[in-house]
């Protein structure tokens, strides 16, 4: 389905203005679609005259559709839709004509010129399906009156308005909650459930006849509401705004849109919605977030005592075997106590994995007896990854590092002036997988080398975590076009 950027581009002469303007309106027609328990659908003329394209359309979720189908992007030819040639053409709302038929059901259309900077850029096409209906209620001749004043608005190009777009994400709907207010900001109709809103703040009567302001101003503490400027022109009415509300024991949403419908303000479209609910999850996630980060901390804390630990028993044993033992433990603890680190200041359960990639090569080869001669190189990003994924994973890594700082190169052909080494870590993350290579430059593998039958600790630890903790697959062998070890790691991720 094309967007109505691309519909735009390829088929009509509008400037980026006349988009913009557009796609303003379109963020807000879900109101005015509900407003008139009608469909809308946009209609922008063809560049060579010949008729207009349908960019854009939009269901009501207050009563049943007029168009069963998607229209967006067919064509229209001129004289096949009398009422879309008039209202673009004479710029002005056309509501006369028989009802259509569409799939055995009469559709009332209206078509209303869309106004910006004094000239017509395109039509809205306003489609009420007529089957059942039934003598209005209240609300529903007020959300007709409203809606009427809205297209009056588009027509005269006062509609949409700057800073009509919202800035929250759960803006108030029609339905949530909708009272209409006269040009002095008294409310002249509540819906239902805009009293059952304002009851919550604690409001004991009617809100018909009350100054909005002034009534909230009682209800909510100066600590819960925004600054008097705000509120006067929000809850007053005067400006395309929303703003954040509340008690205690209760928070709201509330939308104003001005109504001027031949140029003077008469009033305005009041929009609440209750989100204590939303907002008690929203404290509920931030606690629950800070209380993981707090035990991720605290794991890197313990991890790195008992590192210390290990480290003070290694000094204090004779046997070099176990001294070496007891220094690749704390190497192993340390890595884990890495991700935790990361994870104690990242706000979801996941980790930038590149940071710890590089911070492992570096820990790898200081602590080695190669020291700064052997370099660790990292291309490719291996990008954010789960927790569980990166702790396997930077487990795999140390050890496959370890395993060619120590069995790769010798300290001693090392010492000569200007010896280094380099180990590069390839990384090709693709769409589900993880393509990992670490090559060096060191002596090589060792005549005779078998992975199956090797009884090298790190490498049975890189092995189990390859084929069962990450669900992946391990090769090892020679570098192609020269001396030193390649190591190819392919692993799932999300």
């Amino acid at each position: 389905m094309p967007s109505l950027s691309e519909l735009v581009r390829s088929h009509t002469d509008l400037v980026d203005e006349d988009v913009a303007w557009l796609q303003l309106l379109q963020a807000d027609w879900q109101i005015i679609a509900d407003l008139s328990f009608a469909d809308l659908v946009l209609w922008i003329p063809d560049r060579e005259g010949k008729g207009f394209w349908a960019g854009g359309q939009m269901r009501p979720t207050t009563g049943p559709t007029a168009y069963v189908d998607d229209v967006i992007g067919t064509f229209v030819p001129i004289g096949r839709r009398p009422m879309l040639d008039a209202a673009y053409e004479q710029g002005r709302l056309v509501r006369e004509g028989d009802p259509e038929w569409r799939d055995d059901v009469p559709v009332r259309v209206e078509t209303i010129p869309v106004r910006r900077a004094g000239r017509v850029i395109a039509v809205v096409a306003r489609n009420t399906n007529l089957l059942g209906v039934r003598t209005p209620s209240r609300l529903e001749l007020s959300y007709l009156q409203t809606a009427a004043d809205l297209t009056q608005m588009i027509a005269q190009g006062h509609f949409p308005g700057g800073g009509q777009r919202s800035d929250h994400a759960d803006s108030p709907r029609v339905g949530d909650g909708f009272l209409r207010v006269d040009a002095g900001g008294r409310v002249v109709y509540a819906s239902p459930n805009a009293l059952s809103v304002y009851r919550r703040l604690g409001l004991s009567g009617d809100l018909a006849g009350l100054g909005l302001a002034e009534l909230t101003r009682e209800l909510v503490p100066p600590r819960r509401r925004p600054d008097e400027e705000t509120l006067s022109a929000v809850l007053g009415g005067r400006a395309h705004l929303d703003t954040e509300l509340g008690t205690d024991d209760a928070s709201l949403i509330v939308r104003a849109i001005p109504l001027r419908p031949q140029g003077e303000h008469i009033g305005a479209l009041i929009l609440v919605r209750d989100v204590t609910d939303l907002r008690r999850r929203d404290r509920e996630l931030v606690t629950k977030d800070a209380t993981i980060r707090e035990i991720h901390h605290r794991v890197k804390n313990n991890l790195q005592t008992v590192a210390a630990l290990l480290r003070l028993q290694a000094r204090r044993m004779d046997s070099e075997s176990a001294r070496s033992a007891l220094e690749e433990a704390v190497r192993r603890v340390g890595t884990i106590a890495i991700v935790h680190e990361t994870l104690s200041q990242a706000v979801e359960e996941h980790v930038d994995f590149d940071d710890v990639a590089d911070r492992l090569g570096r820990m790898v080869t200081e602590v080695s007896a190669v020291g700064s001669r052997v370099r660790v190189r990292r291309e490719g990003r291996f990008g954010v990854l789960s927790s569980e994924v990166a702790t396997a994973l930077a487990m795999v890594l140390t050890e496959t590092l370890q395993n060619a700082v120590e069995h790769g190169y010798d300290p001693e052909d090392l010492a000569g002036q200007g010896a280094t080494g380099e180990i590069v870590v390839t990384v090709d993350r693709r769409v589900g997988r993880l393509h990992l290579t670490i090559a060096d430059d060191g002596h090589g593998l060792p005549d005779g080398f078998d992975l199956d039958g090797s009884m090298n600790l790190g490498l049975s630890i890189v092995r189990t975590l390859v084929e069962s903790e990450l669900g992946g697959q391990l090769g090892l062998g020679a570098v192609v076009d020269g001396p030193g070890t390649r190591v190819v790691i392919d692993v799932p991720v999300e």
